[in-house]
């Protein structure tokens, strides 16, 4: 186990509203209001119909394993205490992706189309992480 404290996303700008809403429990994720398209990293133009008019969209929450690989190894010393662990990709029913941790699994039960839901872990007083745990 480390002292060394993990690392944080920013929680400016889109990217902080984006982390309110985890600190909510409530995953969502950017709508076009032009074209329809969620997506995922946060931004204020559609990469799709250039549209900057959009909203907030709550997200089910649920989603499949798109890819991912496990971590035997620490890459910042605050993560020293969870190897190993699984960083995956995964595809929300509403098609955005995004890179998360599985959580509460078994690694060597990994495989491509696992059905996940999300689950948020409070990782410091003020960041919610959403995670996933398989369904």
């Amino acid at each position: 186990m480390s002292d060394t404290p993990k690392p944080l996303p920013r929680r400016d700008g889109l990217n902080g509203e984006f982390y309110e809403h985890c600190a909510r429990g409530e995953l969502r994720f950017q709508r076009c209001a032009g074209c329809q398209t969620w997506r995922h990293m946060p931004r204020y133009s559609c990469a799709e119909c250039g549209s900057r008019d959009w909203t907030w969209e709550k997200s089910s929450g649920r989603g499949k394993l798109y890819s991912w690989t496990v971590s035997h190894r620490a890459f910042h010393p605050g993560f020293a205490g969870d190897v190993p662990y699984a960083v995956a990709i995964v595809e929300l029913e509403e098609g955005p992706r995004i890179v998360s941790q599985i959580v509460d699994a078994k690694l060597d039960a990994l495989r491509l189309d696992l059905p996940l839901e999300i689950v948020f872990e409070k990782v410091a007083d003020d960041v919610t992480m959403p995670k996933f745990r398989i369904r």
